[in-house]
């Protein structure tokens, strides 16, 4: 799994989501309880990972969808 984006935007995470899920897109959000743990107020970032097959489709479809600015470490 590759990690694309990294954010404490939750409407950003859903909005993603989403869009991976209608698309197929093999994806997981880590560290979604971290902040919990932590004793703090969604202060540390949610990371969304997706499968290492699925990556230059999962980034091309974020482009589009205008997520682009979004994305970490574009190649």
């Amino acid at each position: 799994m590759q990690e694309l984006v990294r954010t404490n935007d939750l409407v950003l995470i859903g909005a993603i989501e989403a869009l991976f899920q209608a698309a197929e897109i093999g994806h997981m959000v880590a560290d979604q309880y971290m902040s919990v743990m932590e004793g703090t107020i969604g202060i540390l970032p949610r990371r969304l990972l997706v499968v290492d097959e699925d990556v230059d489709r999962a980034r091309r479809l974020l482009k589009e969808a205008g997520f682009g600015a979004a994305l970490r470490d574009d190649d």
